[in-house]
Order: structure tokens, then sequence, then C-alpha cells
């Protein structure tokens, strides 16, 4: 019989674990031991530090404060129901152990949630206790020694194991693994489900039945009695008997966006009051379920093919509303191929996702962003593990006759470089992160070493004290970005124009400052590590300029018709 521990800690820790797993540059990749470890002690430590500082914030028991939490999560995915029953396996533990004035560290060594292997550093993120750690931590065990948790394996624990999960949870791991969706009934790669790679990372299929009827395609014959590419205009004008789709969108130049991307062009994003005892309500938790079931990724908020309102407050918007500002006729027409962890090394695993038919879809404009994998590694000396000048340049040809056989005739690929990272530990080191905010005791210099000693940082080069590491992972970064840049003014192809775009963040932060920001709002605030969304439109706003600027064939024709089509079909049946 399994451990009930096995069953029960999986769905509320889930959405912890996955913070770091599917932010991790190799996430899907080289899963080892210790890693694995590293990823269950995080879990446990901020888990138990937001129990803790619940108590201390509402001036609570922490048997009250774990009721609390489970009290915030939602009852979607079993999460409410879930923390409950294990709140009643764990709970009288972290409460004897709380109870001894011990932290959330020492709370995870004992219950063994972390391991210090032999030869292996001590890892922790709260300052060590007065007293040595050896002495500690004996003294909590034999608070907790003869409780019958611990007799449970904590090892190989797997909610997938059980046999009426199984074959879904194979879907949804094949539909994160494949990039494609998880309800997709004609198999189009189009779906009318939002999440677990649904209409949030590519336009909605306007029907499922049909797999000719998807976003992008050129209209079949006008799109007279339906619509085939899913952009809301069909029918025929009664006045003059001419479609609408020939009438609005003929000679307009329609054209996609499609993303090539890593966990920054998917939008990984934690929201702060999730950790933050201060912060967190009923309301932190509502849009948890959704996030779950999109990798903790935001792709509906992203900068390439977001389509929801920015919640950053900033007026800019993505690429693909631009695009659809552009020409209506655009509608729909994204598709954000980003995983998170991926690289110019992983991406042949996942670009057949990539939806386009050289014969019957309309061009697109692809852009190419591994913008941080190639050189973030999570090992101890990651310096051997970067991508190599040769090893990038072979990848990314064989992306790119990959996209000459699949682009439709007249398409535009663009390359972007990498950026200059160092910005992460110049601007963050210092200052308190949510976990320490309460009582002022981690910084995210802190932060990053922990996650850098368990070996499961998402960028152990620039997420470092050490800045002669920094300095050579920012090297190496700026290698790879001239690999780039030969390629684009070097290399032709026959269905589509090659360029390329520095990812300049350092003239994003110099512009947010002159609009009264601080450089520390451009990263995400509990990872440290991502671009916000605040970030991630600036970018798109930036991207936008420069090619209206420099190579305005890229974006298409303004359509004259914008104003007909919002009259005769309003909002084109949405996203």
């Amino acid at each position: 019989m399994k451990s009930p521990w096995k069953i029960l800690m999986a769905t509320p820790l889930f959405f912890l674990l996955t913070l770091h797993t599917l932010a991790s540059p190799a996430y899907d990749h080289q899963r080892g031991t210790r890693r694995s470890n590293g990823q269950v002690c995080i879990g446990c430590v901020l888990v138990v530090s937001v129990i803790e500082q619940l108590a201390q914030v509402h001036n609570s028991t922490v048997q009250t404060s774990m009721e609390r939490l489970c009290s915030y999560l939602p009852e979607k995915l079993f999460l409410k129901t879930t923390c409950y029953l294990v709140v009643g396996i764990f709970g009288p533990d972290i409460i004897k152990l709380l109870r001894a004035d011990v932290n959330a560290d020492v709370v995870c060594h004992t219950l063994e949630f972390c391991k210090q292997d032999p030869g292996q550093p001590l890892c922790h993120l709260y300052p060590l206790p007065k007293e040595t750690w050896k002495s500690t931590l004996e003294k909590a065990r034999q608070i907790v020694k003869k409780s019958p948790t611990l007799t449970y394996s904590r090892s190989g624990s797997d909610i997938c194991s059980l046999p009426f999960l199984a074959k879904i949870c194979q879907r949804i791991k094949s539909a994160i693994q494949n990039s494609l969706p998880f309800k997709d009934v004609d198999s189009d790669k189009y779906s009318v489900f939002p999440t677990l790679r649904g209409s949030h990372w590519r336009g909605r299929d306007c029907n499922d039945s049909n797999k000719m009827a998807y976003p992008g395609r050129r209209p079949d014959n006008w799109d007279t009695h339906q619509d085939s590419n899913c952009n809301g205009i069909w029918g025929v004008d009664p006045k003059d008997g001419i479609p609408y789709e020939k009438k609005f969108c003929e000679g307009s130049q329609p054209r996609g966006i499609i993303l090539l991307g890593d966990s920054a062009g998917a939008h990984f994003h934690i929201p702060p009051d999730w950790i933050t005892a201060s912060q967190m309500s009923l309301k932190s938790f509502f849009s948890l379920p959704t996030a779950l079931t999109n990798e903790l990724d935001w792709p509906q908020l992203s900068g390439a093919t977001g389509f929801l309102d920015s919640t950053s407050g900033v007026e800019e918007n993505s690429i693909y509303l631009r695009l659809r500002k552009r020409n209506h006729c655009n509608h729909r027409d994204y598709q954000n191929i980003s995983r998170n962890g991926a690289s110019s090394q992983s991406l042949e695993s996942f670009i057949e996702s990539l939806s386009r038919n050289q014969l019957l879809d309309q061009p697109a404009i692809v852009i190419y962003a591994m913008i941080g994998n190639d050189v973030c590694k999570r090992k101890i000396d990651p310096v051997p593990d970067m991508t190599t000048p040769e090893k990038l340049h072979s990848k990314v040809m064989q992306t790119l006759q990959y996209l000459d056989s699949h682009l439709p005739n007249g398409s535009h690929v663009i390359l972007y470089g990498l950026p200059d990272g160092t910005f992460l530990w110049d601007n963050l080191h210092s200052r308190y992160h949510p976990l320490g905010q309460l009582n002022k005791d981690v910084t995210y210099a802190h932060f990053y070493s922990f996650l850098n000693c368990l070996q499961v940082s998402p960028c152990h080069g620039w997420m470092s004290s050490n800045k002669t590491l920094r300095t050579l992972t920012s090297e190496r970064a700026e290698q790879l970005s001239n690999t780039l840049k030969k390629i684009a003014t070097s290399q032709k192809f026959t269905n589509f124009n090659l360029f390329y775009m520095d990812f300049d963040f350092q003239e994003i932060m110099e512009e947010w400052q002159r609009s009264g920001g601080q450089p520390w709002q451009l990263i995400e605030p509990v990872d440290g590590f991502h671009p916000s969304e605040v970030a991630l439109q600036l970018l798109a706003d930036r991207f936008w300029k420069k090619v209206q600027l420099q190579w305005p064939q890229v974006l298409g024709k303004e359509n004259p018709f914008n104003p007909q089509i919002e009259q005769v079909f309003g909002d084109q049946g949405g996203h």
C-alpha cells in the first residue's frame, strides 16, 4: 500500500515545487536525484515559511495559520480539500517544531524534506541558528522522533502512479512535452480550451470538428459560408454580394505572429501574494488553477502573443495585439511555441508543434527568442555546460532549415540576441525577497545562494555573488549573440527574410527609469530571474518601433477597412 503522504502531499505542494521545476533550464532533462531533492526542499521551506509568517501577521496559532492557508486555496483541482488533509498529517509535527522557535530550514531538515548529503554543503535560506546546526537539528529531531509521519518513505512519490489518474496524467504530460493542446478534437493543433496548451498559447479554434478550419489559414472560397480562418470575418455583404473576407482582407497582407521561446517568452510568473503572508487573502489564489494548467506561464499576458489587457498598468500592448490593430484580418493568428527551460539545443524536441502549411496558410513573423538557457545552467560550475558558438550555429541553422520547409513564402524570421544578465545581481542582491520582507531576514543574495546550493537555480551564472562567474556568463552570452548576428547577415532562405535584433535590456531599463520606474520592477519578484510583465511590454514596444523603422515590410500594410470590420463584426468573436 502506498504511503498516504505520497498522494496527499502532491497536490498542495505542486504549485510551489513546480516554481523551480518549470523555471529550471533543464526541467524536462537531466532529472538528477540531488535536483529532485532540491525541489522538494524548496517546496517545504516555502510552505513552512508562509505558515509561520501567517501566524505572525495575524497573531494566531500555527494551527490557525495552516487552516487559514488552506481556506485561501480554491476547490478546483482539489487544492483546498487536499491541503486540509495534508495539514491533518503533517500539521502536528510542524506545530511542535515551530513552537520550539526553529525556522523553516530546521523544520524541513527535521522532517527530511531537505537533506544534507555527505560531502555537500548545508543549504539554508534563513540565517543559521545561534547554536550549532548539529545541536539545533538534534534537538528538533527529538521533538518529533516518535511521529508516525517519519515512518513514511519520502522517495519515489508519484501521484500519477494511481490507476485512476495514470491516463489523464499521461495526456497532460504529452501536451506539455509536445507543446500541443490537451483538448483538440480535430487534431489541427488548435483548441477551444484555454489552458493546457490551448487558446492561451495559440489562437482559439472556431470549429474543433473541422480540421480545415483554424487561425492563420488563407480563407476557403473567401469564407462565403463559414469562417475557415477563425478571424471572425465571413459571409456575404447583402448590399453588393461580395464576400466580406474578400472585401476587407484581400490584398491587406495578413500575417501571423509565432514565438519560438523559453520561459521568458511564455511569461513565467509566480504572483508575490502567493508567498507573501501580509498580502495573502481569499483573492490571492483565484488564478492558481489556471496557472498550474499553464505550467506557471501566462502566455495570454506575454509580450509577444498576449491578448488580454495588461495587469501591469503599462499602456503598451503585445506584438500580436499591435499586429491585430494594424490589420484586423490578423485576428487570432498567434502561436506561442515556448517551453520552460528551452534552449537552442532542445527546440528540435517541440518545434513540430508549430502550425503552418506552406500551401494553405498566410505568411508569418517568427521570433526566435532563446534568450537565456544556452548560458543559464544549474550546476556549481555552470561554464562547461554552456552552449558554445559552434553548437549554437549548428542548431540554429537546423531550426532555420526546418522553418524554410514549413513557412509560407513571404514570411519573416527575427533572431533575438541574449541579454547581459548582470543586471539581476546588480539590482536585486541587496533587496529583500518576498519571503524576507516581513522580518528583514532574506535578501535576494540569500535566495540565490540557497538555489545555487541545492543546484536548482534557473541561472547560476548570473544569480551568483561570484563576479567572475557573472562576467564569464555575460561574455558567453555576447559570443552567442554575435553568432546569431552573423547567421542573420550571411544566410539566405527561400521562404523568409532573416533579421537580427539585440536584446538590449539596458535600453529598456533606462527608458523605464526616465518614466519614474525602478530597475528592480522589471524583474519577477518571486524567482528573481525572469522579466516581469512590465519588462515584456516595454520589450514589445521596443521591438515594434525598431521593426517599423528598419524593416516596415515585416509588419504588412495598415488595413483601411478596420473600421468597417469593427462595424460589421464587432470583436470578431473575441479570443
